[in-house]
């Protein structure tokens, strides 16, 4: 079974976690202790996919 690190979407560095062919993560926080981003990823087969949270609106009174 084949096995890859998990690259950080931003600044394309290892991360701290491996996943293999099987691996499907959904709604997954990743963090990158190289330059300490956050990105909610979706992953299936190896392919990554980052999912895009709608800027909070500033509150109007």
């Amino acid at each position: 079974m084949r096995e890859q690190w998990l690259l950080c979407p931003f600044c394309k560095s290892k991360t701290r976690l491996k996943i293999q062919e099987n691996t499907v993560l959904q709604n997954f926080p990743l963090f990158c202790p190289k330059c300490k981003q956050e990105a909610l990823i979706t992953v299936k087969q190896f392919k990554m996919s980052i999912i895009k949270e709608p800027d909070a609106k500033t509150q109007s009174r």
